[in-house]
């Protein structure tokens, strides 16, 4: 299945704005985070079709992910 994956801020370093990867069926958020290798405390927001999703939310051909750093501000 192919999965749209959307970073965002500080998460784009080194890495991609926007991409496509094909999965096998059954993976999760999880699955995507760890195949970028970003670190488990980097990914604090997670949007599945808009939707907030969890790292344990599976995933569907053509679903769209974002994902987010931490946010801070004053």
């Amino acid at each position: 299945m192919r999965v749209t994956t959307k970073l965002f801020a500080t998460l784009r370093r080194g890495r991609f704005d926007i991409d496509t990867f094909d999965l096998p069926e059954g993976a999760t958020v999880d699955d995507i985070i760890t195949k970028l290798g970003i670190p488990e405390n980097e990914v604090t927001l997670i949007f599945v079709n808009g939707r907030r999703a969890d790292r344990a939310t599976q995933l569907a051909d053509g679903d769209s992910v974002a994902l987010f750093p931490p946010v801070g501000g004053g």
